[in-house]
């Protein structure tokens, strides 16, 4: 009996898949088009002459069903809710798009990796596992899949080229590895209405000798910092903060710093979009090479070098004296429900990704706009630290990215690199684009919806639309093993937070924990080629001093309090549009 309800129950499925499958054409590609993907770079008729190519190209696969993994961010909740119903309706393939945890994705990578199982028939995978992807060649190398086995299932009007953020996801082979699917800068977060008030600003300068506004360098960040901690304390009968961060020993605090934290406070080399030799997790990998030899100062690394050790106590000092009470606690995920909340000034490191949130009217809880739905607040460049010189990027940018295992058979592979192309295609990605506010095109960005927009989305118009942009990147190619080193992060860092170790205790830890396993992939590689002869090639360990001493970075000690230094928001954005 229980063997006739199962297979009736599978029978069933079946011919719901095989319906769903059967009304898939241009019919259904009409009506998302009209109904859903507006507006759009295309015109209509270029739309459907897309959605065809489509049609045409899936109906090999059609009554198939894959599964593909992301994070779960606003975007990829319009992709996981919208975009595979539409799919399936216009193709006929189900995609079941199942959204989890950063953490857990990267874990699924790294088991699928390890294991040559297939897990999931695509990823969306941050591409800071570009070092990792081009080394171990498990990820399908999208260049030659296109031009190959993969291009009776490539978009002809893909258009790579305008795609921000291809560098990002391009490896030392100049082969792209990834397709970015959405895109985020981390930024400076600030109250412009409490910024303009005529007797704040007087008090500030009245104290500090310079006008209150955006933070050039982390001396003005804190001192503004304090100003609103310590000598405002309150606006409008509310307790308020000068800064807002999240300390929670957890996965997430190990990506709140490899996420350049570091560079920002000028631990890296100079170099875009990343430091050469020395990038912004403090691993040295010598130009023109594609091995890494160290992470330590004692090897030519800067990991644990003043710069690092700097950012740390910072991060750590900052939370403790000038964040709303409980902030230690939080994790990445608890801290954009209380920045919402309208009491805090000012946040150095916050996500764009997150901007869907904080437009959101009063009524849905947020204290951060007024009663119009007009933005209180608004986005600039992250401030640097005293360590940074010009040259250097300025802060990280995620790219969210299409990632396709050889361990995948090729017919479902195939199938997920459609709805991959779908997902970005010029047909989608504009009111995705509006959806999750993620923007991945450079044609997406300039059109005149977003013109229109710009005044309520906090200067993330402008930002996308700047030169500027190119200054925040993700994670490069020094990183060999993004899984593996990455998990050293959080638990090291959460020591401070806890204060069993200062912060000088736990980046000598970190770093050494770093050169450690890397000295683990560099055999293997030396024996069997692990990460295709560009596996780490570790320095042998001198005295920190000779490195510090020698030009470009690992760098020595500097003044760590210079001189505040501020500029006007509207004389900011003024120099982008220019």
């Amino acid at each position: 009996m229980k063997r006739k309800i199962v297979t009736a129950a599978a029978t069933a499925a079946a011919v719901a898949l095989y319906a769903s499958a059967s009304l898939a054409g241009i019919d259904e590609a009409k009506k998302w088009v009209n109904d859903e993907f507006q507006p759009s770079t295309l015109s209509a008729a270029d739309q459907m002459k897309e959605m065809q190519w489509f049609i045409d190209a899936a109906a090999p696969f059609k009554g198939m069903e894959i599964n593909v993994l992301s994070e779960t961010i606003p975007t990829h909740e319009y992709e996981s809710k919208t975009l595979t119903k539409a799919f399936e309706e216009i193709t006929g393939i189900k995609v079941n798009h199942q959204l989890l945890g950063e953490g857990e994705v990267v874990q699924a990578v790294q088991t699928q990796m390890q294991t040559g199982r297939n897990l999931y028939d695509a990823y969306i995978n941050d591409s800071d596992l570009i070092g990792t992807h081009s080394r171990l060649q498990l990820a399908v190398n999208l260049t030659d899949w296109m031009a190959g086995e993969g291009k009776d299932v490539t978009n002809p009007m893909l258009d790579i080229d305008d795609f921000m953020g291809k560098s990002f996801t391009t490896g030392p082979d100049g082969k792209l590895y990834q397709l970015p699917d959405q895109q985020f800068a981390n930024l400076y977060w600030f109250r412009y209405d409490w910024f303009q008030r005529p007797d704040l600003k007087a008090k500030f300068r009245e104290k500090y000798g310079y006008e209150l506004g955006v933070p050039v360098n982390w001396s003005a960040y804190e001192d503004i910092a304090a100003f609103f901690s310590e000598d405002v304390k309150e606006i409008d009968g509310v307790r308020v903060y000068g800064h807002m961060d999240y300390g929670k020993r957890a996965p997430d605090l190990g990506w709140r710093m490899t996420d350049a934290w570091l560079s920002m406070a000028g631990a890296g080399s100079k170099g875009l979009p990343n430091g050469i030799p020395v990038d912004e997790w403090g691993i040295r990998m010598e130009a023109g090479t594609c091995n890494p030899v160290g992470a330590s100062v004692s090897r030519g690394g800067a990991a644990n070098a003043p710069a690092a050790v700097y950012a740390i106590r910072k991060w750590d000092e900052w939370l403790r004296k000038y964040a709303p009470p409980g902030a230690a606690s939080y994790d990445f995920y608890q801290s954009l429900p209380a920045l919402s909340t309208g009491n805090v000034a000012q946040q150095i490191f916050w996500y764009t990704a997150f901007t869907s949130s904080m437009v959101a009217p009063k009524s849905a809880g947020n204290n951060t706009v007024d009663d119009a739905g007009k933005p209180l607040w608004r986005m600039a460049p992250s401030p640097h630290g005293p360590y940074w010189v010009d040259g250097q990027k300025l802060g990280y940018q995620d790219a969210g990215s299409w990632t396709l295992f050889k361990s995948t058979p090729v017919d479902r592979r195939k199938a997920a690199w459609l709805f991959a192309q779908f997902a970005v295609s010029k047909t989608v990605s504009l009111k995705k684009t509006h959806v999750g506010l993620t923007p991945i095109r450079d044609s997406d960005i300039r059109h005149k919806s977003f013109t229109e927009r710009a005044p309520n989305l906090g200067g993330l118009v402008e930002f996308y639309r700047s030169p500027d942009r190119v200054r925040w990147s993700p994670t490069g190619v020094n990183v060999p093993d993004y899984p593996k080193l990455a998990q050293i992060w959080w638990q090291q860092i959460g020591d401070v937070n806890s204060g069993v170790f200062t912060p000088q205790q736990a980046m000598d830890r970190l770093a050494s924990e770093m050169d450690q396993v890397m000295a683990r992939m560099q055999t293997a590689d030396e024996n069997a080629g692990v990460y295709g002869g560009c596996g780490p090639r570790l320095n042998p360990e001198q005295d920190p001093s000779v490195w510090l001493s020698k030009a470009g970075s690992p760098k020595a000690k500097v003044n760590e309090k210079p001189q505040g230094e501020t500029i006007d928001y509207d004389e900011l954005v003024k120099r982008w549009k220019s």
